[in-house]
C-alpha cells in the first residue's frame, strides 16, 4: 500500500459491489479511509439484483483488511436526508470528507410490460441520486476536494440507450447520463473558487452486475431466447475498438484514484473515457 490518499476519506455511493467497491478498495490501498454506502434492497423496476447487505459487509471486511477504518450504512440516494445522515455519521467518526465518489447506479432494461415509471427510477438513482450526493457533502469540502462522478461511454454513444425497444428504463438511464455531463461542468465551474474539483467519468462497458443479467443478454443476443453470458460475451466487443468484451472495475477505479489525488488538483470540469476506443470506434453510434 502506498499513501497517495494518506490522510484522506471519501464518501462512495453504491460501495457494496461492483465499481463502487472496487473504488473503495483502491482508495484504501492508497490511504483513504471510506465513508461507504448502498440501498441493499430491491428496485422493484429494476429486474436484477441489486446489492445486499451481505455484499456491503464484505466491502467493509476488504477496506478493514487493508487496515483501513470505514464508516458503511445502508442509505438510498434517492432520499437526501438518508444521505445526509449517513455522511454526518461518517464525518462524526472520521472527521473530514475530502472526496466524494457519486457511483450509484441502475439500469432498468425492459423485460416484460415496460412501464413509464421506469424512466422515473432510472432518473431517480442516476441523475437525482447523483445531485443529491454532492449536494450533501459540498458543505463539508475543503481546497483540494474531489468531487468523481460516474457517467457512461453508453451516453456519449447515439442509438445505444436511446432505443426505445430496451425500454422508458434504459432511456432513463441514458438520459440521466447524458445530463451528468453539462451538471460536472456546471459544478466544477462554481466550485472552482473554493479549488473543489468535480470530473465526469465514462466507462464503456464494465465487467459488474448492471452488465451481467438477463435483459443486457437478450439485447445483444436477440437472436436466442434466452441467451447466457458465454453467448453474450462476443457480441460485447462490438462496442469496443480494442477487441476486448468490457473493462474490469479495477480500471475505472484508477482513474478515480489518479483524479481523486493532489496529482489531479487542477483538474476539473472533464469527461474521461475509460472505454477501449469505443468513441474512436464508433464517434456518431453503432450502425452509423
Amino acid at each position: 500500500m502506498t499513501d497517495r490518499l494518506e490522510g484522506k476519506v471519501a464518501f462512495i455511493t453504491g460501495a457494496a459491489r461492483g465499481q463502487g467497491r472496487s473504488h473503495a478498495v483502491r482508495l484504501a490501498q492508497e490511504g483513504a479511509d471510506i465513508i461507504a454506502i448502498d440501498l441493499c434492497e430491491q428496485i422493484e423496476s429494476n429486474p436484477y439484483p441489486l446489492a445486499t447487505p451481505e455484499d456491503l459487509k464484505e466491502t467493509v471486511r476488504l477496506v478493514e483488511d487493508l487496515g483501513r477504518r470505514i464508516v458503511a450504512s445502508k442509505a438510498d440516494v434517492r432520499e437526501r436526508g438518508q444521505l445526509r445522515n449517513a455522511l454526518e455519521a461518517g464525518i462524526a467518526e472520521l472527521g473530514r470528507v475530502d472526496i466524494v465518489v457519486a457511483n450509484a447506479g441502475i439500469l432498468p432494461m425492459a423485460m416484460g410490460d415496460p412501464d413509464p415509471l421506469d424512466f422515473v427510477d432510472a432518473t431517480d438513482v442516476d441523475l437525482v441520486g447523483v445531485m443529491n450526493t454532492v449536494a450533501v457533502a459540498v458543505p463539508h469540502l475543503g481546497e483540494y476536494s474531489s468531487v468523481i462522478v460516474t457517467g457512461s461511454t453508453a451516453a456519449m454513444l447515439p442509438n445505444t440507450t436511446d432505443n426505445p425497444a430496451m425500454g422508458p428504463g434504459s432511456a432513463g438511464y441514458g438520459w440521466s447520463k447524458k445530463t451528468l455531463i453539462g451538471y460536472t461542468e456546471q459544478m466544477a465551474l462554481h466550485l472552482a473558487p473554493r479549488f473543489v474539483r468535480v470530473n465526469c467519468v465514462h466507462p464503456t462497458n464494465v465487467d459488474t452486475d448492471l452488465l451481467h443479467n438477463d435483459g443486457i443478454y437478450q439485447q445483444f443476443r436477440p437472436d436466442l431466447p434466452h441467451p447466457t453470458r458465454e453467448d453474450a460475451e462476443p457480441a460485447f466487443n462490438v462496442f469496443q475498438a480494442m477487441p476486448i468484451p468490457y473493462v474490469e472495475p479495477v480500471d475505472v477505479s484508477n482513474l478515480v484514484l489518479f483524479l481523486a489525488s493532489d496529482e489531479a488538483r487542477y483538474i476539473t470540469g472533464q469527461q474521461i473515457r475509460v472505454d477501449a476506443g469505443s468513441l474512436l470506434k464508433f464517434p456518431h453510434g453503432p450502425g452509423n
